[in-house]
């Protein structure tokens, strides 16, 4: 991929050498910073070099009667106006400037400055358009020929506010090992924006549980993206999230995939454990019997922040972890914790970023 705003754009980090070299330049910093842990090789998924992106967000950016994307330029000291994106996927690089030119010719554009987008893999889209004022009966009027002339899905966003035009929300078909699997994207919420290379973790997650036995936990569960796949391997899933709207649509993933053997519990991994315990009560878990689990396996996807002391504690009760980070630096001073009771048997490296410094990274820790 060569975009023509590279070294301009914010968005990515150039490598005048392409793909590849900063491929491998990620490889062999994070070889280096897990050496300690771990010295074996470490697999290495790779994005599409361009049209990998599902999620994106731009600035709309007015310069006297004209509209424009915008994005942050490299250092921050302004913006970069932008007429084309090679990362997005191609049902909305083909939208963009669809979308831009019925915002003016509707006379919608007053005050918006952010639009975001949300893809399936077979060009379902829900555009959320962001505004700076209050918006009335005729904005979404105007709003509702635009989706219906773009076959699309919009939002429309201001302080206290949310018009929905259509629905909210997308439904991904990921294909794991064969298998399809659908997923309701909710508008605002996290999924993971490179879907390729998401199919990618859930299967190397899924295939480093080969062997084990019982039930899985999962902490960190969000939507189910990793839970569902992995209730094919395990007589019982029990998973956590403190997110009610990533509960609420973990539920409906469950049941659009027809799996029944998934219990998702809206907690903290703190108030998890003290139930777990037996030292608090909660009503929301009182429908679940964890005496009838036999949990030996842990599964965690925890936010750039890592797992704090006690989770890492906790985690370590079971002999199998299996820990997705997106933030290697905080996924290493978790294993200083982790591997005093546990070794790891395997590391992975996903692009799930490309043309950026930032990767997810696979472990697969057994009890020593």
């Amino acid at each position: 991929m060569r975009c023509k705003y590279f070294g301009k754009c914010g968005a990515c980090v150039v490598y005048e050498d392409g793909y590849e070299a900063q491929l491998n330049q990620k490889l062999q910093l994070n070889k280096e910073r897990f050496r300690e842990f771990y010295d074996g090789d470490i697999s290495v998924f790779k994005s599409l070099e361009e049209h990998y992106r599902s999620r994106s967000e731009f600035k709309l950016w007015h310069e006297g009667d004209e509209l424009y994307y915008a994005m942050n330029s490299i250092d921050k000291s302004g913006v970069v106006l932008v007429d084309e994106c090679p990362q997005v996927n191609i049902y909305i690089a083909s939208l963009m400037p669809r979308l831009l030119k019925s915002i003016k010719d509707k006379d919608i554009g007053f005050k918006v400055f952010g639009a975001d987008f949300l893809s399936s893999s077979d060009g379902e889209i829900v555009v959320s358009l962001i505004y700076h004022r209050k918006l009335d009966g005729m904005w979404e009027d105007k709003a509702k020929e635009i989706a219906n002339e773009l076959g699309i899905y919009i939002i429309g966003r201001s302080r206290k506010q949310k018009v929905v035009i259509g629905q909210d929300f997308i439904t991904e078909t990921l294909v794991v090992d064969g298998i399809k699997y659908k997923f309701r994207h909710i508008e605002n919420s996290f999924t993971q924006p490179n879907a390729r290379v998401n199919e990618k973790m859930i299967a190397w997650a899924t295939k480093a549980f080969e062997g084990a036995d019982g039930d899985l936990l999962e902490l960190y569960c969000g939507a189910g993206n990793f839970t569902i796949p992995h209730a094919k391997a395990f007589n019982k899933v029990l998973a956590t999230e403190i997110s009610k709207s990533s509960i609420n649509a973990a539920k409906t993933n469950m049941q659009l995939n027809g799996v029944e053997n998934i219990e998702f519990v809206r907690m903290s991994v703190e108030e998890f454990t003290e139930a777990l315990d037996g030292v608090r009560e909660f009503k929301r878990m009182k429908h679940i019997d964890i005496k009838s689990y036999n949990i030996n396996s842990i599964f965690v996807d925890p936010p750039r922040s890592g797992m704090d002391e006690n989770s890492c504690k906790f985690s370590s009760r079971y002999d199998n972890i299996v820990y997705i980070s997106c933030n290697p630096e905080t996924l290493k001073r978790d294993l200083e914790l982790l591997c005093k009771t546990h070794r790891v048997e395997d590391m992975a490296l996903f692009d799930q970023f490309a043309y950026t410094n930032h990767v997810e990274m696979g472990v697969s820790l057994k009890r020593i």
